[in-house]
């Protein structure tokens, strides 16, 4: 049997059956078909047989495919940032780790009449971090109550800030895998309490558990809030804006950064629309990402998740919900339908003042800000250190502190950098141990750097030496460590070519054979004056002094 797609033979051929057509497309041409399925479309006959979507098949010279639709994730994230003060946000228990429910307080425990009392250092690290992030101040912004039930929260209600948040208008820069820059926007930052910490046995939440512990050690302690603008599309841009801010937040002083420990918790949106729509699709959060990689994966399979539904046409399955990411499968999973601003009843926080922020104090703060990671990176590459150097001595605070302090005690930029990422990063890593508790202090380093460059101490030695320093030996001085352990180079030209001399005495039948045309022997005459040395001598003038004792052995032999 033949189909022709010419619309008069068509239209007759189908009357019979009752077809009911599309909008006529195509020339005549005909082919064997065996199959009403490939058509796709909508058939009724008497027996109600029936084939969705109809469309007709024409010359694929006359008519191009239909390409495929391209969807594009759409994501912004909320981050709460742990912030490393002494005490609780709202009273005067004890911000800093403890036994189970021992730093509590009526007032962290939400009994009655209780007064709260907001910290002025958690004020000064809220503005620090906006202006960090290039936010505009609030002189006048107010605390709210956010209120649910949850164990974790014994008040009812978490003190936050909701319609006037302390910063806002805000902006990062951070570097993508592909070496590219991208700008993101800041939505806000604002001052919250935390609430305590759930333990559950049996499963991983509550739904499902045996029983669950909380510890309210950390109810009330500060928290930073900082809400980005939707402008990720892709887990790379997410992990890097993420890098990047928890890296502002630790060279400013703000918070430990430890994220398996919670001091820096991240909330993915992830919604997926047609590429081209200006409407978001339905946001789902992701929560339970305790390192960068897992961020990346959780994004990567919810993206992928999301528009498989959307191209199977049941992008109606995808709900407003909060999803917890499972490292060991590398997916998410349902944890709870998302509440809405309403169910959160907010209202003002009655028992707090008005937070009122002057000019001065918000210049006071600015003029005693840290550099920020930008800062500190454009001065290492002002330094001529390769980029790559200067983003590794910036992944991580302690790097920079210990390296600029090496800088300030004189030690020659480059060959410290060297140093730095080399020898004592595999050391650090090796033994678990951060550089804020190295036992070699910067300036020990920049003494052991500066020898070498002036060829005191040669590298060889320095790399001998070097596990004994960062063992802590040599406190009292690095030359008298040296002179202590033999180490001091020789660099006296006498003293050189007397070795030298000794060494070709005991030689005469390898200088024989150097001076009959073996030169390649010279490599041996110099670790034999090494040897003779204890690997003291000076390299170079060893072989100023090596040579000058051959070019006279081979004149004398008629060469």
């Amino acid at each position: 049997m033949l189909i022709c797609h010419s619309i008069g033979v068509r239209q007759r051929w189908m009357a019979g059956i009752g077809l009911r057509l599309p909008s006529p497309i195509g020339a005549v041409t005909c082919r064997p078909f065996t199959n009403l399925r490939e058509w796709g479309g909508e058939i009724t006959t008497p027996s109600s047989l029936t084939v969705r979507h109809l469309r007709c098949s024409p010359s694929p010279s006359t008519v191009a495919a239909q390409p495929e639709v391209v969807y594009e994730a759409v994501m912004g994230i909320e981050c709460h940032v742990q912030l490393n003060t002494q005490t609780k946000a709202f009273c005067g228990c004890s911000a800093r780790h403890a036994a189970v429910n021992t730093n509590v307080c009526p007032i962290c425990l939400g009994h009655p009449g209780i007064l709260p009392v907001m910290s002025e250092s958690v004020l000064r690290k809220a503005v620090t971090a906006g202006l960090a992030l290039n936010c505009t101040i609030a002189n006048l912004s107010k605390f709210d109550r956010k209120q649910y039930f949850y164990p974790d929260l014994p008040k009812g209600y978490q003190i936050s800030q909701f319609d006037s948040p302390l910063c806002h208008g805000g902006s990062l820069e951070a570097q993508l895998p592909n070496g590219e820059t991208k700008r993101f926007g800041v939505t806000r930052v604002h001052m919250e309490e935390d609430t305590g910490k759930l333990m559950h046995s049996g499963a991983n939440q509550m739904s499902g558990s045996d029983y669950s512990l909380v510890d309210y050690n950390r109810a009330g302690v500060p928290l930073l809030e900082v809400v980005s603008e939707p402008d990720m599309r892709s887990g790379a841009e997410v992990a890097a804006y993420a890098s990047e801010l928890r890296r502002i937040m630790c060279f400013m002083g703000l918070t430990e950064g430890i994220m398996a420990e919670g001091h820096m918790r991240f909330d993915v949106n992830i919604s997926v629309r047609r590429e081209g729509d200006q409407a978001l699709g339905t946001k789902v959060e992701v929560k339970n990402m305790n390192s960068f990689s897992a961020m990346q994966k959780a994004i990567d399979y919810e993206i992928s998740r999301q528009v498989g539904l959307h191209r199977e046409g049941q992008g109606q399955r995808i709900v407003q919900e909060t999803r917890l990411y499972d490292e060991s499968t590398s997916e998410t999973f349902s944890m709870r339908t998302k509440e809405g601003l309403a169910d959160y009843r907010y209202f003002p926080e009655p028992d707090l003042p008005p937070v009122q922020v002057s000019d001065n104090f918000i210049e006071e703060l600015q003029g005693c800000m840290p550099e920020p990671p930008a800062t500190v990176r454009k001065r290492y590459l002002d330094l001529g250190l390769p980029v790559a150097d200067v983003h590794i001595l910036t992944d991580e605070k302690p790097f920079s502190e210990y390296y600029d302090a090496a800088l300030e005690a004189g030690a020659p930029p480059k060959l410290a950098a060297n140093w730095v990422l080399g020898d004592i990063m595999a050391y650090s890593k090796v033994q678990q141990i951060s550089f804020a508790d190295l036992k070699m202090k910067p300036a020990i380093l920049a003494e052991l750097v500066c020898a070498i460059d002036a060829g005191l101490v040669s590298g060889k030695i320095g790399k001998q030496v070097l596990p004994l320093l960062l063992q802590g030996q040599g406190k009292a001085g690095l030359k008298a460590f040296l002179e202590q352990k033999g180490m001091i180079q020789i660099s006296d030209m006498d003293a050189i070519q007397s070795i030298v001399d000794e060494v070709l005495d005991r030689n005469q039948q390898q200088l024989a054979k150097y001076c009959a045309g073996k030169t390649k022997l010279q490599g041996y005459f110099v670790g034999e004056v090494m040897k003779a040395s204890k690997g003291l001598a000076n390299p170079k003038l060893l072989n100023e002094a090596l040579n000058r004792k051959l070019k006279k052995a081979l004149e004398a032999a008629g060469n």
